[in-house]
């Protein structure tokens, strides 16, 4: 399989949801929520993208770097690179279903795993979209991380309990989602938590917690005291609230807060190796990718989410080189106009 194959498969089967973009920008579809777009102007899912593109990276190539080690440890699991899939639902309404929703979280993990990395699986007003993510990591031998949306207590713990069954790796909430319209339409609130909630929550399993949605270093903290082993800085795609920053804009001072303390992960704009080096660079452990896998998946199946991740972290390994980082666990912000 090549990628313009690929591509020119998604664009035909994603058709009125996404148009597969030569640059995934947000601009097409702005404001395409359902769908593949950003909130209101789209302006937070391209703000995501502006924020990477504001610094440059300070290319340097008289230096003892010879091999580049893309290899991380998180959760106990020692991966092939510090970029994950991020957590996705909504195939319907917001991909245009030519795949079930079990077909494409089965992608992502698979997909992920075959690249040496981990996938995350989602939650949503569709009992189908944790269950069939729920299957998908089980299935997969627990290689993979669900995340759940900002339920009430007592349902948020139920999702815990499946996720220790399933045997993942560590399980999440996605904060960024306590607005979520279509959740409460469906007579499934989810709201935002205060710090004891989310501390409940984290004490309710044994499993490493991940808080995704952590735009301030007031919140990072929070989430840190609650327990936390690890934190996404992201505005979920854009996909919530228009008019906030992106990820890579806010993630220096998030990192001075509380790097060292828990593990940091980024999420938004990722679009490249360099991309992934800069969020690096800016104080992230690893990153997470979303909206490029979907083209993946729907192109190509599990084998087109490994080749776009493969395809990352090549020129992740040759953004080390011409910036002379050896490690992704020792990368240097002095890399950074």
């Amino acid at each position: 399989m090549d990628l313009k194959t690929l591509r020119a498969k998604a664009r035909e089967e994603l058709k009125g949801f996404c148009r597969v973009c030569p640059v995934c920008n947000g601009r097409a579809c702005a404001g395409e929520v359902p769908g593949m777009g950003g909130s209101g102007t789209g302006e937070a899912f391209a703000a995501n993208l502006a924020a990477l593109e504001a610094v440059r990276l300070a290319m340097r190539t008289l230096h003892s770097v010879k091999i580049a080690d893309t290899s991380v440890s998180l959760f106990g699991r020692t991966l092939s690179m510090p970029i994950l899939a991020a957590p996705m639902t909504g195939v319907v309404y917001n991909m245009g279903g030519a795949l079930s929703e079990s077909a494409f979280i089965n992608c992502i993990i698979e997909g992920a795993k075959a690249a040496g990395t981990l996938g995350m699986s989602g939650d949503g007003a569709d009992p189908a979209m944790f269950d069939s993510g729920l299957a998908a990591i089980k299935a997969q031998g627990g290689h993979g991380i669900p995340v759940v949306k900002p339920r009430g207590q007592e349902a948020v713990r139920e999702r815990l309990a499946q996720a220790e069954a399933a045997g993942a790796v560590a399980v999440g909430m996605d904060v960024d989602g306590a607005g979520l319209i279509t959740m409460a339409l469906k007579g499934q609130p989810v709201s935002p938590k205060t710090a004891d909630e989310l501390a409940e929550c984290i004490g309710a399993t044994k499993l490493p917690f991940i808080v995704k949605g952590i735009m301030t270093p007031e919140e990072a903290e929070i989430a840190v005291a609650a327990g936390a082993a690890a934190i996404v800085v992201s505005n979920h795609g854009g996909r919530v609230l228009d008019h906030t920053p992106g990820a890579a804009e806010v993630l220096p001072a998030i990192a001075r807060a509380v790097k060292g303390r828990t593990v940091i992960l980024a999420d938004g704009g990722v679009r490249s190796g360099a991309d992934v080096l800069q969020y690096l660079a800016r104080g992230a452990d690893a990153v997470l990718i979303g909206r490029p896998l979907v083209v993946g998946a729907f192109g190509g199946g599990a084998e087109g989410v490994a080749l776009l991740l493969n395809k990352l972290q090549s020129e992740l390994i040759s953004a080390m080189l011409l910036t002379g980082t050896a490690s992704v666990c020792s990368v240097s912000p002095r890399i950074l106009c």
